[in-house]
């Protein structure tokens, strides 16, 4: 797979404000300030389609790209930020879940996480929700060129071994690194495949 074209759609902060589209959506989920944006902007080779930001929990929509004019990259807002209101946060909760609940279109969700730290509870809640309806999901690392690569490795080893051990949905595990696009072929490939495959007519979200 190769990106050629990536335009920003347009953001919504409520349900009712999705694009109507038959088009596949890939999305992206993680926690504030573990390289979200930065990731998007790598993968689709654009400097500032994904908005980046110095303040963790500033996002608080969903904001929607067009890939090749064949897929939407959907950016969840970021989850687990403590400093902003209770009200916000719950806000955000049911905003990222109504979508992943409801969403028909959705291929594939890309589970972020900052390589050079364990994934909290709030990550693997998000993945044990991803497994509970039966979503098609990869774990990214994020920031891999912050450590050494034999850490990188034992930590996707770490995280494969769980994931093996629950029986989940997952599709795999990746480290990717924004500053050197490395782990970006594994990506695409593992988004292409996603995209490519058959939606299993069993599935909550057909």
């Amino acid at each position: 797979m190769k990106i050629r074209t990536a335009d920003f759609i347009k953001s919504i902060a409520a349900l009712n404000q999705l694009p109507v589209s038959k088009l596949p959506e890939v999305a992206f989920l993680g926690r504030s300030n573990v390289g979200k944006s930065s990731l998007i902007n790598s993968v689709c080779n654009r400097k500032s389609l994904a908005k980046t930001s110095g303040q963790p929990g500033k996002t608080r929509v969903i904001n929607f790209y067009r890939i090749n004019e064949a897929i939407h990259f959907v950016d969840l807002p970021g989850y687990g930020y403590a400093k902003v209101p209770e009200k916000i946060r719950s806000g955000w909760k049911q905003l990222i879940e109504g979508y992943l609940k409801n969403c028909k279109n959705l291929k594939l969700g890309l589970v972020i996480t900052d390589a050079r730290h364990e994934p909290t509870q709030l990550d693997y809640a998000m993945i044990n929700w991803l497994d509970y309806y039966a979503i098609p999901y990869g774990v990214i690392l994020t920031k891999s060129d912050k450590m050494p690569r034999h850490q990188v490795q034992r930590r996707i080893a770490e995280i494969e071994k769980e994931m093996r051990q629950q029986g989940t949905y997952c599709q795999a595990v990746l480290s990717y690194s924004s500053f050197n696009n490395e782990g970006k072929p594994a990506l695409l490939s593992l988004i292409a495949s996603a995209v490519a495959s058959t939606t299993d007519t069993n599935s909550p979200n057909t």
